[in-house]
This record gives structure tokens, C-alpha cells and sequence, in this order.
């Protein structure tokens, strides 16, 4: 407590400053005992920085201070007064303040070892020094970039930590300006970065040209770098940069990275000109890169086993890949000589996309579903093997024959795409308030938008070659049962998969198809032992059948089976397959309805009244929150039905069992109301109430006549 009560003399500004008290100060808020202390020190050190003279004690905290944490409140100091007050300080005070921080950034530059020890320092100087250019260049500091490339060849170290000031002031101007400054000041700095750009570029090649120095390379690499997306072009593609960057540097393990995000850079750059210069920028890259990592590697393992740099490689790789494809593939498409470089860089995408990241995925992945729907686009028919008729235009022809030249590669990419399927739909089982088990499906999740964007594309990839991809996934679906390549997780991606492509074959492909694959599961329950593995075959059946309603429309009997099917597994107390068989039902009810309400052939009766009269037994294993998705499914077939009288007829054999309950419960509470504070009976009422609730949503309009049933018994229990 004495040394707060001696802090308050910090506030006094006709006294000499205390650096050991303000030490001292800065440690109690950092380090102090208790959260008071803390506090109070944290109260006088605001006092002080809000003080309109605080910012002329600066230099004398930074010279005399041996606390880090000091020297960055002075720092702060400093930069909020830069920011709030520099066009009220009269002109030499801001040349002394300039002339000030220019001397301690040089300072602590010159020397390697001050250099490492006081980067996170120095990072703070030069961010002032920022602040300041801001207001004072070109305007007052006309010769800054002059000044600044002089005193770069005085010192190698010196020349490093410029280049930190430079990449700084580019993304300040270039790419923070936006709401940081006004668009007029904005715009002279980018005019000055312009007009005197060419020192600059003429420092960056002479220091790649000439410096020995690993980290001063590596840094104006980065420089380069956040110069490129607005530097005039002619400094890119009229000057020797990308062959130097590429012949020099990406072949240096220690700069690959950094070098490749720059050619990234490059190739991102959307100009209808320097076409040869792109061309011989994509030969020089793959030229390099085949002596680099030779297509025969297993990529896959090489990434699992590589270091945090060599990761780097190869997500970076991927970004130069899709981005050079995306903006420039059709110029090197078209030209014959570079046929075989363009296979080669579609070689090295698919290596990566079997690489075991998401991020590196999600980068492949894009491409992929962009290549495949441009080559869909263009001849919009699956079946474009056909012998082509007379009709058939020169531009038709064309789009054919460049789907032909990507036929091998998108052989690759479906397996790659079936053996990888993410999960469509995540379902979390959480325990509300009320201590009530529910489910809450994720929307958003990142699972569910990598499985929208690979249906997706193997949608595509399915309308052009739909004989491959049925192909694929017969042989993995034959893989699993003779054991080869058997694992829940394989079998779940290929299931996932195959579901993802309903409606993406003919009809009657469709139809063979899916019998086979629901032949060859139904023998895989029987040929697997254990209740795990069954439950896991069983789970993957019901979402096959669930994604094909039109196979399912179209063969009453194999519906009828399924569901009946269905039903069974509702009695299936295996972790998750009572969940699974309840999606499964209320999909297929909201894909088929209209079947369920008409008798159908061989049939005497419609199924809705079989199921009616069986729905005791059915759910009579299953949890609250299933009963109440059953009841939705059952609502929603009842709704097809367009005869009113027999509609309301099934509404009332459809709700017997709730309300059958319900009536008892309130005939109860007639009698003795006090029941009704029985938490059983609450949570019996609950769940009635919520059954009600998903049949007025599936029924809709229909409902009136249950709602009036229950209307004011449900008002009285609220009264209570």
C-alpha cells in the first residue's frame, strides 16, 4: 500500500520522474498480490497515460527503464498520442519525435543480437514509425523511402528490419487502409508508393542477387510478397523476377514456401497480356518441382511424416496449383506443347488431395467441383461417349474433346472423392434443462458444408461419366466384402457417397445400381459377426434407401419392406440405430407420402392403417424425442390423403394412444389437481403436448379438428 500511496506522485509533472517507482508500478499491475493492488496500480497508470503532457516523458521511461513492460506503456503512450494529438504538436516537436524513434529503431537494428533480443520492441517502434509516416509522407518526410533504402546498404541488419517497415507500409496502405484513413490520404500514399516503387524493387533484386544473409533473403521474400497484388506489372512480368524467384529460390528448401506463395501471387493476377510469361512461369515451376518430388512419391505418407515446413510445402503447392488452373488452364489447355505439364500438374493435385487435411482438401476440393461443373456446363448430357450425329456443332465438339483429354484424371478424382466423403448431417444428443435426452441437428457445422460441396462435385463428376463412378463404387462395395478393405470408416465414407448421388444416374441405371448395392450390404449383415459391425451395415442400408425416393416411389414392395424394415430396428437398442431408423422413416415419409395413403397393388388395405393399428408395438422401445419424430412421419403421410372424412378418420386412430393418455392424466386432475405438481405426470403431460406439436406441424391445417379436442383441458393445465 506505500508504494500506491508514493505511485501518486507520478502524477505530478513538476517533479522529476521516479523510473524505479514507475518500475515498480508497472510490476504491482502485472505481478502484484491480489486483485485490489492490481487495481489501483492499473487506475494510476491510466491517470498518467491519459495526461495531456505524459508523451514528453517517453523518452526519458525508454532510456533510463530496465522493465520490458514499462517500455511498452511508454510505447503506448507514444502511439495514442501520435494518433490523437500530432496535428495540434507544433512542427518540431513531431520532427523531434520522428527524429526520436528513427534513432531507437536504428539502434536497436545494428546488431544481430539486439536485433533477436528486442524484436517484439522493435515490432512496436516500427509500428509507431507507421503511425507516423501516416501524417508526415510525403508531405513532410518527402525523402523517406530515399532515406530508408540509404541506410539499408549501410547495414545488413539494419536493411532486414527496413524490410519489416516496408511489408508494414504496404499492408497499412494497400490492404488496412480501408476505414483507418480517409480515401484522399489513402490514395496520395498509394500515388507515393507508386511513383517511388522503383528504389524499392531495385533494393529487393539486388539484395536477392547479392545477400548471403538467410533471414534478410527470407524477409524481403515476405516484402515482395504483400508488394505484389498492387505493384505496376511491368515490375513482375518485364524484369528476370520470375525466373530468379523460381530457378533461385524455390529451389532452396530454406525459401520454398515463401517463394511459392509469391509465384501464388503471380498466377492470381488476372490480365489478358503476358500470356507467354505465364506459360513459361507454369514450365519453369512443375520443370522444377518434378526434380523436387517426384510423381511416384506417396504423398499421403510423405505429408504424415513431413515437418511443420514441409506441410507448408505442400498446402502452398496446392494454392499455386488451383489458382494457376483456375485463372490460366484453358492457355496451357490449348496449347498441345504443354499437354503434358498440364497432366503433370493434375498429377500432383490428386497426390494432394489424398493428403490426410482438411484445409489442403477444402483448397483441391474447390478446384475439382469448379473443373467439373465447367465441363458439365459445356455439353450439359451424361452420355457424350455416343458416335456424334451430323448436328453436332465445331464448339460442341470442342467442349467434348477437352472433357476427353480430363477423362483419366477424373477417374482419380471420383475414387478419391468415394473413399473420402464427409459426413452429411451431424446429430448431437443433449440433455436439456429439464434433464430431458433431446437432439439437435448442426446446420452449420464444418462437417456439413464439406459434404454439401462433395456431393456436390461428385454429382458433377457422376452426369460426366456415370459408368465410373457406378464402377468405383462396386469394386469398393466388393472390397468390403471379401475384406480388403473393410473398416467402419470406409464403409460409412462409400454409403455416404453412393447416397450422394441420387438422381444423378438414369433411371433405370439407378434402379440396377442401387439393387446391387443393397444386395451386396443386406449379405454383408449376414457375414459379419458382432452387434457393433451389424449395427454399423444396418445404419448405412437405412441411409442408402433413404437418399432414393425414386427407386423407393417406384417399387411399392421393396418400400414396404424397407419400412417395415424400419420398424424392426426400432426395437434395436444398439447405440444409435433406434435414431437412425426414426431419420430414415420420417425422410422416406416426406419423399413418399401419397403411397402410404393408397392401397397399392396386391394390397387390401392402404399401409398408413396397417401401421395405425400397429404403432403400440412399434414405439414402444423408443426414446421420447423418437416417438415424437415418429409421430411427425406418420403426420406427414396422413396429410397426403385428400378425402377429408377419411383423413379425420386416421387424425383420430392416429392420436388414440396420446390422448387416450391425455384423458386420463386430466380426468386425474379433476379430482385432485394437486397431481399435476408430480413431476412424472409434468413430464408425461411434456411429452403429449410435444407429440401434438410435431403433428400439427406435419398435418398443418388438418390439425383443427385435435386441437379442438384438447383445446381447453391444455388451457386449464396452464391456468394451473
Amino acid at each position: 500500500m506505500l508504494m500506491i500511496e508514493q505511485a501518486k506522485s507520478l502524477l505530478d509533472f513538476n517533479q522529476k520522474l521516479d523510473i524505479n517507482l514507475l518500475d515498480g508500478v508497472v510490476n504491482l499491475m502485472y505481478n502484484g498480490n491480489g486483485e485490489a493492488q492490481q487495481k489501483q496500480a492499473g487506475e494510476i497508470l491510466n491517470t498518467l497515460k491519459e495526461h495531456q503532457d505524459s508523451w514528453t516523458r517517453v523518452d526519458t521511461i525508454l532510456e533510463f527503464s530496465q522493465n520490458q513492460q514499462t517500455k511498452y506503456f511508454a510505447l503506448q503512450i507514444l502511439e495514442q498520442t501520435i494518433k490523437t494529438k500530432w496535428k495540434a504538436l507544433p512542427r518540431n516537436q513531431c520532427d523531434a519525435i520522428k527524429k526520436y524513434i528513427v534513432g531507437l529503431i536504428i539502434k536497436n537494428s545494428t546488431e544481430p543480437i539486439t536485433l533477436e533480443k528486442e524484436k517484439i520492441y522493435l515490432n512496436k517502434l516500427n509500428l509507431i514509425l507507421i503511425q507516423i509516416l501516416k501524417y508526415e509522407w510525403p508531405k513532410n518526410w518527402p525523402s523517406f523511402i530515399s532515406d530508408l533504402v540509404g541506410s539499408s546498404k549501410t547495414n545488413e541488419y539494419i536493411c532486414q528490419n527496413n524490410m519489416e517497415i516496408l511489408k508494414l507500409l504496404s499492408e497499412e496502405v494497400f490492404d488496412f487502409s480501408v476505414g483507418q484513413m480517409t480515401q484522399i490520404k489513402a490514395k496520395a500514399l498509394k500515388e507515393s508508393m507508386n511513383n517511388e516503387f522503383q528504389q524499392v524493387f531495385q533494393l529487393c533484386i539486388f539484395i536477392m542477387a547479392n545477400s548471403q544473409n538467410v533471414n534478410l533473403i527470407t524477409v524481403t521474400l515476405e516484402t515482395l510478397l504483400r508488394f505484389l497484388n498492387w505493384i505496376p506489372l511491368g515490375y513482375i512480368f518485364e524484369t528476370e523476377l520470375i525466373p530468379n524467384l523460381i530457378s533461385t529460390f524455390f529451389v532452396m528448401p530454406v525459401f520454398r514456401n515463401v517463394t511459392l506463395k509469391c509465384l501464388t501471387e503471380i498466377v492470381s493476377i488476372n490480365v489478358g497480356t503476358y500470356q507467354e510469361k505465364f506459360i513459361l512461369l507454369f514450365n519453369m515451376t512443375i520443370e522444377n518441382l518434378r526434380q523436387m518430388v517426384p510423381l511416384s512419391i506417396n504423398l499421403r505418407d510423405a505429408y504424415q511424416q513431413g515437418s511443420l515446413d514441409e506441410q507448408n510445402f505442400i498446402q502452398n503447392l496446392s494454392l499455386f496449383l488451383t489458382s494457376f488452373l483456375r485463372e490460366h488452364g484453358t492457355l496451357i489447355e490449348k496449347n498441345p506443347q504443354q499437354k503434358q505439364l498440364l497432366e503433370c500438374a493434375l498429377e500432383y493435385l490428386v497426390l494432394i488431395s489424398e493428403v490426410d487435411d482438411d484445409e489442403i482438401f477444402k483448397i483441391c476440393l474447390e478446384y475439382w467441383n469448379s473443373l467439373s461443373a465447367e465441363l458439365y456446363r459445356e455439353v450439359p448430357f451424361s452420355n457424350f461417349f455416343v458416335q456424334q450425329s451430323p448436328g453436332f456443332s465445331g464448339k460442341q465438339n470442342e467442349n467434348t474433346s477437352r472433357r476427353l483429354n480430363y477423362q483419366t484424371i477424373l477417374a482419380k478424382v471420383r475414387r478419391i472423392m468415394i473413399s473420402k466423403m464427409a459426413k452429411p448431417e451431424e446429430v448431437l444428443v443433449v440433455e436439456n434443462d429439464q434433464g430431458e435426452v433431446v437432439r439437435e441437428f448442426m446446420k452449420d457445422t464444418d462437417s456439413i458444408n464439406m459434404y454439401k460441396n462433395m456431393r456436390e462435385c461428385l454429382v458433377y463428376l457422376t452426369h460426366l461419366d456415370p459408368n465410373n463412378t457406378e464402377l468405383i463404387m462396386t469394386h469398393k462395395l466388393q472390397n468390403q466384402v471379401n475384406g480388403s478393405e473393410w473398416s467402419w470408416k470406409n464403409l460409412n465414407s462409400l454409403c455416404w457417397a453412393i447416397g450422394s448421388i441420387s438422381g444423378a444416374m438414369q433411371e433405370e441405371d439407378e434402379k440396377r445400381f442401387l439393387v446391387t448395392v443393397i444386395k451386396e450390404l443386406l449379405g454383408l449383415v449376414e457375414q459379419k459377426r458382432g452387434k457393433d459391425n451389424k449395427a454399423i451395415i444396418a445404419s448405412n442400408i437405412m441411409y442408402v434407401v433413404g437418399q432414393y425416393p425414386r427407386f423407393l416411389r417406384a417399387h411399392w414392395k421393396f418400400l414396404k419392406t424397407v419400412v417395415n424394415k424400419l420398424f424392426e430396428f426400432m426395437h434395436e437398442t444398439h447405440e444409435g440405430v433406434q435414431d437412425m431408423a426414426c431419420d430414415t422413416f420420417i425422410k422416406i415419409a416426406q419423399k413418399c407420402r401419397r403411397h402410404f395413403v393408397q392401397i397399392q397393388l396386391g394390397e387390401n388395405v392402404p399401409f398408413i392403417e396397417e401401421i395405425l393399428n400397429s404403432i403400440n408395438t412399434i414405439i414402444c422401445d423408443l426414446e421420447p424425442h423418437q416417438v415424437h419424430t415418429f409421430y411427425e412421419a406418420v403426420g406427414y403421410m396422413i396429410s397426403a390423403q385428400t378425402d377429408l372424412s377419411i383423413q379425420e378418420q386416421l387424425i383420430e386412430k392416429y392420436l388414440e394412444l396420446p390422448n387416450n393418455v391425455w384423458d386420463s392424466l386430466i380426468q386425474k386432475a379433476t379430482v385432485e389437481y394437486e397431481c399435476l405438481k408430480d413431476p412424472e405426470i409434468i413430464k408425461q403431460l411434456a411429452n403429449i403436448l410435444k407429440t401434438n406439436n410435431r403433428a400439427c406441424l406435419a398435418l398443418g391445417n388438418n390439425y383443427i379438428s385435435q386441437l379442438g379436442r384438447i383445446y381447453l383441458d391444455m388451457l386449464n393445465v396452464y391456468k394451473v
